[in-house]
C-alpha cells in the first residue's frame, strides 16, 4: 500500500510539474507541405507570434490554412475528400508535417493519404512522435478554432451547419465525444437503409434503436454541458468588461432529448427515446428517414445587446456576433486547457471597419494566441504587424 501511494505521488508530482513547464501557448514551428492543393512543396519556419497571409485571390492562403486545420481532429476547415486536397498535376496522395509546440511540448506531426489511395476513402494516415495513430488522437496536442466565408450565413443557413458549429465545440471539451457522434450517424443511417431495404425484422430495428437512444443521449447531455460553459463564459466577459465591438451572444437549445435532460434524468431519458424510435417505425418507414432526434436539434443564437434573433440582425451585426462567439470558443479552450487554440480567420479583416480589426487584433494578442489570418492588402495588418510575422502568398510560393 505504502509502494502505492508512492508511485502515485510520483505520478502527481510529475504532472505538476508539466503543468508549471507546460507552453505559455499552442503554435505551429514549422510546416511542410508535398503536392497539398496547389502546393508541390512548401515550408514555413514560423514562431508563436500571429501569422498574416497576403496574397491575391486565389494564390493558395486558404489552401494554408486548411492544412493547418489538418493537424487536428476532424476533415479540416473545409470537410472536403482527402482525395480533392492532392495537387491536380502530383503523383497523387498528399503530405503535411509539421512541428507543434503544445501543452505536451514540442512534437512532430504528419498527416496525409498515399498515392493510389481510393478516392472513396474516408480516412488518413496519422502520425505523431513518429508513431502512426489514430486522427482522433491529434486532438491531444492540437486545438483550433477557424471563422471561414463559407460560415457567413451560419445563423441564417440549415440547422445542420449550427449543430456541426455546436458539435465542434463538443469535442474540444470532450473529445471523447467522437465516439457517440459517430455510433449514432452510423446506427441512424443503418436503421434508414433498413427502411430501403423494405426489411421489418424487429430484433434488427431494435439493436439500431438501442445504438441511437445511448448515443443520442449521452450528445444531448453534452451539447447541454458544451453550452453552459460557454454562455457562463460570455456572462462572466459580459458582465466584467460590458458592452463591446464584438456582441455577445445569448445562446439556447432546440431539442427534444436536450429539452428532456432539463428535468429527468439521462437513463429514463434513454428509454423514452428507445422507446419512441420503436413506436415510430412506420412514421419513418414512410419518410425514410428519422423524424426525431439530436441530428434534428438546433443552435439557438440570440444578439445580446439588441435582444434580437441572430437571423433578424443585419449581415455586419452577424458578423460581428460570429466573430464574438468564435472568440468565446477560443477564449473558452484557453480555460479549460491552460493554452489558447491555434486561430484561423480566412478574410476576415476585410469585412470589418478599422475600429473592429484593430479590437480583434488587441484580443487575440489577449489571448496569446497563434492567429492565421489571411487578406489581398497588407495595410489592413498594419495595427498588428510588430507583433506579428507576415508572409507573401503567390500562386503556391511563400516569401517573407
Amino acid at each position: 500500500m505504502k509502494s502505492s501511494r508512492k508511485h502515485h505521488g510520483r505520478l502527481a508530482a510529475a504532472e505538476a510539474d508539466t503543468l508549471r513547464h507546460a507552453p505559455e501557448r499552442l503554435y505551429v514551428g514549422e510546416l511542410r507541405l508535398t503536392d497539398f492543393r496547389n502546393y508541390a512543396t512548401a515550408k514555413l519556419s514560423l514562431d508563436a507570434r500571429p501569422v498574416v497571409l497576403v496574397g491575391d485571390n486565389g494564390s493558395g492562403k486558404t489552401n494554408l490554412l486548411e492544412a493547418v486545420s489538418l493537424l487536428s481532429a476532424g476533415q479540416g476547415l473545409r470537410g472536403r475528400p482527402y482525395s480533392e486536397l492532392c495537387r491536380k498535376t502530383g503523383a497523387g496522395g498528399f503530405a503535411i508535417a509539421a512541428r507543434v509546440t503544445s501543452r505536451h511540448g514540442e512534437v512532430e506531426i504528419g498527416t496525409g493519404i498515399a498515392a493510389g489511395t481510393p478516392e472513396t476513402a474516408t480516412g488518413r494516415v496519422v502520425r505523431i512522435g513518429g508513431k502512426e495513430q489514430s486522427a482522433g488522437a491529434l486532438a491531444d496536442h492540437v486545438k483550433l478554432v477557424w471563422l471561414i466565408p463559407a460560415m457567413d450565413g451560419l445563423f441564417t443557413g440549415p440547422a445542420s451547419e449550427r449543430r456541426r458549429f455546436l458539435d465542434r465545440l463538443v469535442v474540444t471539451v470532450d473529445p471523447k465525444m467522437r465516439g457517440p457522434l459517430g455510433r449514432y450517424d452510423r446506427a441512424m443511417r443503418q436503421r434508414n437503409r433498413l427502411f430501403q431495404l423494405r426489411e421489418y425484422a424487429g430484433a434488427l430495428f431494435a439493436g439500431l434503436e438501442e445504438q441511437m437512444a445511448e448515443a443520442g443521449v449521452a450528445i444531448a447531455a453534452s451539447r447541454r454541458d458544451a453550452l453552459e460553459r460557454l454562455t457562463r463564459l460570455i456572462e462572466r466577459t459580459h458582465a466584467t468588461r460590458g458592452d463591446g465591438p464584438f456582441p455577445h451572444a445569448v445562446l439556447a437549445l432546440e431539442g427534444t432529448l436536450e429539452s428532456a435532460l432539463e428535468d429527468r434524468p439521462a437513463t429514463e431519458v434513454e428509454d423514452e427515446f428507445r422507446h419512441a424510435l420503436m413506436q415510430d417505425r412506420e412514421r419513418d418507414r414512410a419518410a425514410s428517414r428519422a423524424l426525431a432526434g439530436p441530428h434534428l436539434s438546433d443552435l439557438i443564437v440570440i444578439h445580446g445587446p439588441q435582444n434580437a434573433p441572430a437571423p433578424h440582425c443585419s449581415s455586419g451585426e452577424q458578423k460581428a456576433l460570429l466573430l464574438g462567439l468564435i472568440l468565446a470558443k477560443a477564449e473558452l479552450i484557453k480555460e479549460l486547457e491552460g493554452v489558447s487554440p491555434l486561430v484561423l480567420l480566412d478574410e476576415v479583416a476585410a469585412h470589418l471597419d478599422a475600429s473592429r480589426r484593430e479590437a480583434l487584433f488587441a484580443e487575440i494578442l489577449r489571448l496569446n494566441a497563434q492567429a492565421w489570418m489571411t487578406g489581398t492588402d497588407r495595410d489592413l495588418f498594419q495595427p498588428i504587424a510588430q507583433n506579428a510575422q507576415i508572409w507573401s502568398v503567390n500562386r503556391g510560393k511563400i516569401g517573407a
